[in-house]
């Protein structure tokens, strides 16, 4: 039987500060095995004072971050039932910034820290957290390269178990929450490619080409001749032995560039797919322009990207996703995105949301993910594996509860070809 006298009561005390609630929405077992909070709540554990300490050095989401990265906070049974019931609590419900705690409350921090004895030196930060800043301005070239290697450098092999075969990165399309998620990404690849109309003998690029599944899709199923361009030089060395091993190396040129850099249009059609997260506010304009010159008249853009659904926000560069996840990445709103578009030059021809596919998406990895996990752990590291799981499962909850969007946008440059009177031949297929 639990305890319910020693730490957890004071324990509970300080998390509530942090949550800015009275009444914490977990069960609660301190170090000392005593437990506080609701009894039939979610169980998290503090295995050490250690994260109490982290806590009171950074009161908020990121020293709560850094001890469940390390080990010392552990969210016991379903990961979506712990993660919703704080999610739904106090400055977790809010979008944005955590708001620091009042004099008055950082005293009683303090005052907690000394009597369960967990005061000392800043814990260095877990070794899986993003240091790109070191690498100049924000989306600078260097910058934006050690960004997306901090995400996507983390092994092939680890990204193979979450992802599955179909080793595709992003919002599959769901006919039915029966199918496999390897139909669904097979699905949402020939989507994009019956929205952009690919014909045999087009030249198509590929912004953000990821593991090169959609390249190769485009390439055997559409007979188009693909260039695929990323940053991230393991996902180059991957793809490359892909388009090798399917025999289409005269159909698909995989690129280690940003692209900023690409010169050699005109392309017949652009694909985007979860890559546009990465440009940043201050250069979208820069990156429609880029993507604009580099199309025929008449050429289609497809833009699949995750939006912020909550209204005006300031980034918040010490929460969980800057420091573990993306770093420097920004969720834009649907509105920017298509403002920017338009201010471009582009015709918008039709605009889909798939919010509630990229739920589902990413509920599979998650159980990819927890079904494997000591494989994983060996792949990488137990904190990367932690990272991969809160940030997979707090992003599903995102994306059910509406704060979250994904969009498939499909815009052509004006001239050539006017489009069919009737958009939406794609559904068929």
């Amino acid at each position: 039987m639990a305890k319910t006298t020693g730490a957890a009561p004071r324990l509970a005390t300080a998390l509530g500060i942090v949550l800015g609630t009275e009444e914490i929405p977990v069960r609660l077992r301190a170090w000392d095995g005593s437990e506080a909070g609701p009894p039939d709540a979610p169980l998290i554990e503090f295995t050490s004072r250690r994260a109490l300490r982290r806590i009171l050095w950074s009161p908020g989401q990121l020293g709560l971050s850094r001890a469940y990265v390390a080990g010392e906070i552990t969210a016991h049974g379903d990961i979506f039932e712990a993660f919703a019931a704080l999610s739904s609590a106090g400055k977790f419900a809010e979008p944005g910034p955590f708001s620091p705690p009042t004099p008055r409350e950082l005293w009683t921090l303090l005052k907690t820290g000394i009597r369960l004895g967990a005061l000392g030196p800043h814990p260095a930060p877990p070794p899986e957290e993003a240091k790109v800043e070191k690498h100049g301005r924000r989306h600078s070239k260097k910058r934006d390269a050690a960004a997306i290697s901090h995400h996507y450098d983390v092994g092939n092999d680890f990204y193979r178990l979450v992802l599955g075969p179909s080793m595709v990165y992003s919002c599959a399309v769901w006919s039915d929450e029966s199918r496999s998620l390897e139909e669904a990404q097979e699905e949402k690849l020939d989507l994009v490619c019956r929205k952009l109309g690919l014909q045999p003998g087009q030249r198509l690029l590929d912004v953000g080409c990821g593991w090169g599944s959609f390249a190769l899709h485009a390439a055997e199923r559409y007979g188009v001749h693909v260039v695929g361009i990323t940053i991230s030089t393991e996902q180059a060395e991957l793809v490359r032995k892909r388009v090798a091993e399917a025999g289409l190396t005269d159909r698909v040129d995989i690129r280690v560039q940003d692209y900023r850099d690409i010169d050699d249009g005109p392309y017949d059609a652009i694909s985007s797919i979860g890559m546009s997260e990465h440009v940043g506010r201050e250069q979208l304009d820069r990156y429609v322009s880029q993507l604009h010159g580099l199309l025929r008249p008449g050429g289609r853009l497809l833009n699949h990207a995750i939006s912020w659904n909550a209204g005006p926000t300031e980034d918040d560069p010490d929460s969980f996703i800057p420091r573990y996840v993306f770093p420097d990445g920004q969720m834009l709103s649907l509105s920017e995105l298509m403002t920017a578009l338009e201010g471009g030059g582009f015709e918008v021809l039709d605009v889909e949301a798939l919010r509630r596919h990229y739920a589902l998406t990413l509920r599979a990895w998650v159980k990819n993910l927890e079904e494997n996990w000591d494989e994983a752990v060996r792949l990488t590291t137990d904190g990367r594996a932690r990272i991969w799981r809160l940030y997979m499962a707090s992003s599903a909850l995102g994306f059910e509860g509406g704060l979250t969007g994904v969009n498939q946008v499909l815009v052509q440059k004006p001239g050539g070809q006017e489009p069919p009177l009737r958009l939406r031949e794609w559904t068929a297929g």
